[in-house]
C-alpha cells in the first residue's frame, strides 16, 4: 500500500506536469506534493501513536493524519489528478481511527474525489462514472479492509488463548511430573530405605533383650542386621543415580532377584520359599520387574512387621498375557479395608497404596485376599506387551 502511494503520487504529479505545461500553479503543487510525500515519510515516526491508557489517538497522531488529509485536500483542489492517492488514504485512515471516524474519514475523501472530478469534467456533460464509481470503490475498500481486521482480531484472539492454553497445560504438566516423581522417591524409599531400615530396628532390639541370656544369637542378629544395611547402602545408591534393584543388577531376571528376596528374608523365625510356574517368552521390561520385585519386597516387609507369620510364598506365574506375582503368608490375618491410606480411618502404613500405585502405572491389577486368623494372599497381575 505504500509502494501504490508513491507511484499514484508520482504519476498523478507527471500528469499534471504534462498536461498542464507552465501553469501558475505548479509551483505550489510540485511543493505540496512533495511535502505530502515527506509527511507520509515521517508518519511512523511522528504520526499514529496511540495512548497506553485510553487506547486513543495521542495529540501528534491526530495532528500528523489531519496534515496529511489537509495537504492531499489542497493539492486535489489545484489538481483532480491526485484524486487516484485516496485509496491508500483510505487504508491509513481505516489502520488508525476506529471504525465510525475511518468511516466518516473515507467518505470525506471520497466527496473530495467525486466533486474534483466532477468540476473538472463538468464541461463534457454528466458522468455518472464520477458519481458511483469512487463511492463503489471506498465501499469495497472499507468493507474489505473492516472484514480482514475483525478476522485478524479473532485470530489473534484465537492465539492469545491458544498460549495462554499452552501455558496452562505447561504448568499442568510440571505439577504432574512434580507429583509423580514425589510419588516415586515415597515408593522407592518406602520399599527400600525405610523397609531396612525397620528390619534393623527388630534385629538390634531381639539382639540387646538376648546379648546375655544368649550372646550367639544377639550377634547372629546383629550380623543379619548388617547385611541389610549392607544391601540397603547398595539400593540407595543405586536408587540415587536411578537405576534397577540391586537385585536385578547382576543381570539374573526376576525370578533371580525373587529367589535371592526369598533366601535374604528367611530367617529362624519366617520362612520364605519361592515358587515359578510357566516360563517367559521374551524378557520382562525392566520397569515391570522393577515395579513386582519392589511389591515382593514391600509385601515380605509387611509380613515381617505385622503379621507374625511363620511361612510366607512368593510365586511367579506366567500366563499368555500376564504376569502374576502371589504372595501368601500364615499370618494372622487382617480386613483388606484397614491399613489403607484412602480407607475411612485407615492412617496406618504407606505399603498397600505404593503397591497399588506402581500395579497401576503399568496397566495392572492389585487384589488382595486376607481374613483375619487366616493369612493373606496378594496378587499383582501385569499385562504383558504385545
Amino acid at each position: 500500500m505504500h509502494v501504490a502511494f508513491f507511484v499514484l503520487l508520482c504519476s498523478s504529479l507527471t500528469r499534471y506536469l504534462i498536461v498542464h505545461p507552465g501553469a501558475p500553479s505548479t509551483p505550489w503543487v510540485i511543493a505540496l506534493a512533495v511535502v505530502l510525500a515527506l509527511l507520509y515519510i515521517l508518519g511512523p515516526i511522528l504520526g499514529p501513536q496511540r495512548s497506553a491508557a485510553s487506547g486513543a489517538l495521542t495529540a501528534s497522531a491526530v495532528l500528523w493524519l489531519t496534515a496529511v488529509v489537509g495537504t492531499w485536500l489542497t493539492l486535489v483542489v489545484l489538481a483532480p489528478s491526485f484524486g487516484w492517492c485516496a485509496v491508500p488514504l483510505y487504508y491509513t485512515g481505516l489502520r488508525f481511527l476506529r471504525t465510525r471516524p475511518a468511516i466518516i474519514l473515507v467518505a470525506l475523501l471520497t466527496a473530495a474525489v467525486v466533486a474534483a472530478q466532477a468540476n473538472l469534467r463538468m464541461r463534457f456533460g454528466f458522468d455518472p462514472n464520477l458519481l458511483f464509481a469512487p463511492p463503489a470503490g471506498a465501499a469495497v475498500a472499507t468493507a474489505v479492509f473492516i472484514y480482514s481486521q475483525r478476522q485478524a482480531d479473532r485470530l489473534r484472539t484465537v492465539i492469545t488463548d491458544l498460549v495462554r492454553t499452552r501455558r496452562e497445560l505447561a504448568a499442568t504438566e510440571r505439577r504432574e511430573g512434580t507429583l509423580a516423581e514425589r510419588q516415586r522417591l515415597s515408593m522407592e524409599i518406602h520399599d527400600t530405605v525405610a523397609q531396612g531400615l525397620s528390619s534393623q530396628q527388630m534385629l538390634l532390639q531381639a539382639a540387646d533383650r538376648l546379648w546375655d541370656s544368649d550372646p550367639v544369637a544377639a550377634r547372629r542378629h546383629v550380623r543379619t542386621a548388617a547385611s541389610i544395611a549392607e544391601h540397603n547402602l547398595a539400593e540407595a545408591r543405586r536408587f540415587v543415580h536411578d537405576l534397577a534393584p540391586a537385585d536385578l543388577a547382576d543381570g539374573g531376571g526376576l525370578q533371580d532377584a525373587l529367589r535371592t528376596l526369598a533366601d535374604r528374608e528367611t530367617s529362624d523365625t519366617l520362612q520364605v520359599r519361592f515358587h515359578q510356574d510357566g516360563t517367559p517368552t521374551t524378557p520382562l521390561p525392566e520397569r515391570v520387574q522393577s515395579a513386582l520385585l519392589r511389591i515382593a519386597q514391600g509385601a515380605l516387609a509387611n509380613i515381617r512387621e505385622h503379621a507374625d507369620a511363620t511361612a510366607a510364598a512368593l510365586t511367579l506365574t506366567y500366563l499368555d498375557d500376564h504376569v502374576v506375582l502371589d504372595v501368601a503368608d500364615d499370618g494372622r490375618g487382617f480386613t483388606p479395608t484397614e491399613g489403607r491410606t484412602d480407607s475411612p480411618g485407615g492412617v496406618r502404613g504407606h505399603g498397600l497404596p505404593a503397591m497399588h500405585a506402581r500395579v497401576r502405572q503399568l496397566g495392572g491389577t492389585l487384589a488382595v485376599e486376607s481374613t483375619p486368623g487366616e493369612g493373606t494372599v496378594l496378587s499383582a497381575a501385569v499385562p504383558l506387551p504385545s
